[in-house]
């Protein structure tokens, strides 16, 4: 085998970007960097019913989005290619046909129907369902007969018997297989197309993958791909299978599962931030030495060491992703932020589309009273929801605060303040505030609380001044004559 690092992601366009396979190409993307590999996409696209529209280029979008980038696939180009395996019939037809000369495999008759029978009733008798080779020893004159009635056969590879199929995985060290366990397995379908199995082991060959590293799911692909391995007298790459992402209950992730949000496009449209996603997947089951969890991706690059990735399933955290991209979304100029966060009070109707220079410096002033808590983008619309509404609806903790005596005065003396400010910025509204200080004698929690929940209907928020400037003079003085009448 090549010393060079080769790695692959190969996703197949039948869906969009999930965050199992981000974390698939995240992982091979900083092991091939940080070896100064090659990292490759190839499109695994036999599967023609499940293919959608798009899938293909939804896939490179977010994976690009993400900050992940390739040295060969079907957009850059290659010394390997073609990059999607529907380009690649003819190098396949070439090894299978080879395998059925050889007698490493067989062509099958079986029906779906005749196949569903056996299966039922291997599992009533208690057995593990696998093909019993039944087409295995035809002979020349069965096989006419059957295709005499019309029969299509599929391709089978020809499973040895009594053989321990064992391979050294990078997470999961020694992992064994009995090959009697396995039923002999198609190869090509019905319709002349390679299935996995087969394809992605002439593929990995030809392009000189010298490391695999999928998700667990794929374990149990491996000892047949061996075997396709085995037949042909190649190399083996150096397979690693990472555990599974699991929820907060610790059950697998599922796509069914709305707790979590799974898709990068969602993540992107939300308004997070590529840099934290790419953090936070990157520690999906792999921890770098130390305690540090913020990490560029160069120092990701850095640090990566597949020996480190975990043996333990990985646990989504919603609210550590929640707090990592706030880490990120505190360090960005506000101007970006307010790009994440404009298009979400758009679309909640919140402001106009078309907005005046006046609007737009309006929106700049509200999304930076937030940016150091918003975790996201589209957190903006709830945060801010006090600055939408004409009437406050106090509740009784904020009830309780009016309720306390002090309270007409310092209204009656802040309104009288409000009211005397030509610009009302919040330097200016800051003064006025000493001034309703100064005035009434009463300060800290007996001054700003009861401030803060007239003006705001909160009793904690963003600095206060900057606040009761954005909310406006006009609707600030209207709430406070409600509490003064």
């Amino acid at each position: 085998m090549s010393t060079d690092i080769r790695v692959r992601y190969a996703p197949s366009p039948t869906g969009h970007l999930h965050i199992g396979n981000a974390r698939a190409a995240l992982f091979n993307y900083l092991f091939a960097r940080s070896h100064n590999g090659t990292f490759i996409i190839r499109v695994e696209d036999t599967d023609t019913k499940r293919n959608i529209e798009g899938g293909e280029e939804s896939q490179l979008e977010y994976l690009k989005w993400l900050g992940i980038d390739w040295d060969e696939s079907i957009d850059v180009g290659g010394d390997y290619g073609p990059y999607r395996q529907s380009e690649r019939n003819d190098l396949y037809k070439k090894h299978y046909d080879d395998l059925l000369e050889r007698g490493l495999a067989y062509k099958c008759y079986c029906t779906e129907e005749e196949l569903e029978a056996e299966r039922e009733g291997q599992i009533a008798r208690s057995e593990m369902p696998r093909y019993s080779g039944k087409c295995r020893n035809l002979t020349d004159d069965e096989r006419t007969a059957l295709e005499a009635e019309g029969r299509k056969p599929s391709i089978r590879f020809a499973v040895p018997q009594n053989k321990t199929y064992t391979f050294n995985d990078i997470v999961k060290d020694d992992v064994s297989f009995e090959s009697d366990g396995i039923g002999d397995f198609v190869i090509v379908k019905k319709d002349g197309i390679p299935t996995y199995n087969f394809a992605v082991a002439v593929d990995d060959h030809y392009m000189k993958i010298s490391h695999v590293l999928r998700g667990d799911d794929h374990i149990s692909n491996t000892p047949k791909q061996l075997m396709i391995y085995e037949a042909f007298g190649w190399d083996i790459p150096k397979f690693g299978h990472t555990t599974l992402i699991v929820n907060e209950d610790r059950k697998k992730l599922s796509k069914r599962d709305g707790a979590i949000i799974q898709f990068i496009e969602q993540y992107k449209d939300l308004g997070y931030q590529p840099d934290a996603l790419f953090n936070f997947i990157a520690l999906l089951g792999w921890s770098p030495k130390g305690e540090d969890e913020l990490f560029s991706k160069e120092e990701l690059i850095e640090r990566f060491d597949a020996d480190r990735l975990s043996k333990s399933p990985a646990v989504f955290d919603t609210k550590k992703l929640e707090w990592m991209n706030n880490q990120y979304m505190k360090n960005l100029d506000l101007d970006e932020v307010v790009a994440l966060s404009t298009p979400h009070l758009e679309e909640a109707g919140k402001i106009p589309k078309d907005r005046t220079p006046e609007q737009d410096e309006w929106v700049r002033k509200l999304v930076g009273l937030y940016q150091e808590q918003m975790s996201y983008g589209a957190e903006i619309v709830a945060l801010s929801e006090l600055f939408f509404k004409d009437e406050i609806a106090y509740d009784e903790e904020a009830s309780a605060v009016l309720a306390e005596e002090q309270v007409p005065e310092v209204m009656a003396e802040l309104s009288r303040q409000l009211e005397a400010l030509e610009n009302f910025e919040a330097a200016e509204i800051k003064k006025a505030i000493k001034a309703v200080q100064k005035e009434t004698g009463h300060k800290g929690k007996k001054l700003f609380m009861p401030i803060r929940v007239a003006t705001t209907g909160q009793t904690h928020g963003p600095d206060l001044p900057s606040a009761i400037e954005v909310l406006g003079k006009e609707k600030v003085l209207a709430r406070l004559s409600k509490l003064t009448d």
